[in-house]
């Protein structure tokens, strides 16, 4: 896995050291090490992450001797044997295996450098790799043996220890400092990362969605409505000096395809500020009739990145998502992973397991809290790890909705797995995907979309009647839908169906659209808790 690997290119920037950057290859049962890959430059992690990803999404083993890589290393752990090196290849020689070097022809000690992995900061955690390794194979810490773990030596030494222990064979030193000048990994954390250009290039962009623009403009507003020329201008200026051309036009293409395919959808979020959102149909939120802000949605200093949340019914969104994955090439498309982290429950749960406690035991330290849990040796003894791996990286997993859309392929930034949900996953999460300069986009599904879709159908089955959702107008006119939302008369409706919402809407003895929505606003927990949503009714009555 590289999940950590851009955290800890930012932690050596900080203390000024220099950034080897790399992954193990491991025998997937056994966890035996087979070679260890280094990047010497960008185009060397892409090397290695397809690799990795190829069998990560194949589900197929890795070989016993690595491919041939143009741009990165290989090092293999020096057990005795002998094996053919090939260019870019050499021996990792261990602490513990530095006795043996002597079994190598002097012409291939020039091929050896020294490996030492860091598993663990000190000696001491040598047992808390034991307990994770037990965790990760859901077994009790005396069976850990049976599977791979950490030597003990596999901690930080200081750089003169180190040389110190293998000062008989100085030229292991020699050839590990060539090593590493040769290593010369790099990474922009500044530019972005996703799809460019749209065409093919961003003067076609910009002419495409400005035509774009205008047309919708006409078509929402008619073309005398210099209030919305002004704005669409206006964000025009502001999209393509920020890039974001491609953006909004990846973003129509896909509302583009949903539309031929007659399937609904909702866009909501930040993104319904724009009016060039609504001009193309994303969103069917008019920003000038609620006076909502571009500038919430996007502008030049936003420390975020925005992104589109788009909503299907649940029966669509797979076959929106592999529209994408096909349109904008599988290499360059993926989900963004998740990384879980030990909880309060997890912690206990899982150290409990590896203690070798019985589930009723271990139901009872979850259960409750820490200060009335039975006193005991093992108690005691979890309750130590428990604060090493309260928050300690669990599991990783896909991202509910997010999706990168990349100009180069994912596999210039990170190997990929395939969950069961069939879309190929990057290894790090949303948090990492922001931070190196993508912006994913929200793919999300709700029910009430698909609920909408069969009432209409009836509709015109039952009735022969033609219902147009999509006429909010008259829907924002019609008296029962006003009256129905004063006395909260809304389950089934999305957003407004919670008890919560349903007493605000008779509080606001609410009867029309911007009440609806300054009290869908309103509601939000920052809001409520602050004691404004109390004052917002105590004013609005």
């Amino acid at each position: 896995t590289v999940t950590g690997i851009y955290d800890f290119i930012l932690a050596c920037e900080e203390k000024g050291v220099k950034a080897i950057i790399g992954m193990e290859f491991r025998r997937e049962r056994s966890n035996e090490l087979l070679y260890v890959g280094y990047a010497r430059n960008a185009e060397g992690l892409r090397e290695l992450n397809t690799f990795l990803s190829r069998h990560n999404i194949d589900k197929t083993p890795l070989p016993d001797t690595a491919p041939h890589f143009e741009e990165a290393f290989i090092v293999y752990p020096f057990d005795g044997r002998k094996r053919r090196l090939r260019e870019h290849e050499y021996y990792g020689i261990r602490l513990a295996r530095v006795n043996h070097l002597h079994r190598l022809p002097a012409r291939d000690r020039d091929r050896c450098i020294i490996l030492q992995p860091v598993t663990f900061q000190s000696p001491e955690d040598h047992h808390f790799h034991l307990v994770l390794r037990a965790i990760d194979n859901n077994v009790v810490v005396s069976k850990v043996n049976q599977y791979g773990y950490a030597w003990r030596d596999e901690h930080l030494l200081l750089i003169d220890s180190l040389l110190k222990a293998f000062a008989v064979y100085p030229q292991l030193a020699m050839n590990t400092r060539g090593f590493i000048d040769a290593c010369n990994f790099s990474f922009d954390f500044a530019a972005p990362k996703n799809k460019q250009t749209y065409t093919g290039n961003r003067y076609s962009d910009t002419l495409l969605l400005e035509s774009l623009a205008y047309a919708g403009m006409k078509k929402r507003y008619g073309p005398e409505h210099q209030a919305a020329r002004d704005r669409v201008r206006k964000e025009l200026d502001i999209i393509q000096q920020l890039n974001f051309t491609a953006h909004f036009l990846i973003a129509w293409d896909i509302i583009r395809y949903s539309k031929s395919r007659g399937f609904y959808h909702v866009g909501r979020g930040s993104g319904a500020n724009s009016i060039v959102s609504y001009c193309l149909e994303i969103s069917e939120v008019c920003p000038l009739e609620l006076n909502l802000y571009f500038e919430r949605f996007l502008n030049p200093s936003r420390l975020s990145p925005p992104d589109f949340d788009i909503d299907w019914s649940w029966r669509e969104r797979d076959d929106i998502l592999d529209y994408i994955f096909k349109r904008f090439d599988n290499e360059c498309t993926a989900f963004v992973g998740t990384i879980g982290t030990f909880k309060y429950r997890s912690t206990f749960r899982e150290l409990g397991k590896v203690f070798g406690l019985a589930k009723s035991e271990i139901d009872q330290l979850t259960r409750s809290p820490v200060d009335q849990h039975p006193e005991d040796s093992v108690v005691g003894l979890i309750h130590h790890y428990a604060l090493r791996l309260r928050g300690f990286p669990n599991l990783r997993s896909l991202h509910s909705c997010g999706i990168l859309i990349s100009e180069k392929p994912i596999t210039c930034y990170t190997a990929l797995e395939m969950p069961p949900k069939g879309f190929q996953t990057a290894q790090f999460d949303m948090y990492i995907s922001e931070r190196i300069g993508f912006e994913k986009l929200d793919i999300l599904s709700q029910r009430g979309i698909g609920h909408i879709y069969d009432c209409v159908k009836l509709v015109k089955e039952n009735r022969g009647e033609e219902v147009d959702i999509f006429d909010l107008e008259k829907c924002k006119r019609d008296p029962r839908v006003n009256d129905y939302l004063r006395i909260g008369r809304t389950l089934g409706c999305f957003y407004i169906e919670s008890p919560a919402m349903r007493g605000l809407l008779k509080r606001l003895n609410c009867n029309d659209y911007e009440t609806l929505v300054a009290a869908s606003s309103v509601i939000r927990p920052g809001v409520a808790q602050s004691g404004m949503l109390r004052e917002y009714v105590r004013r609005h009555n």
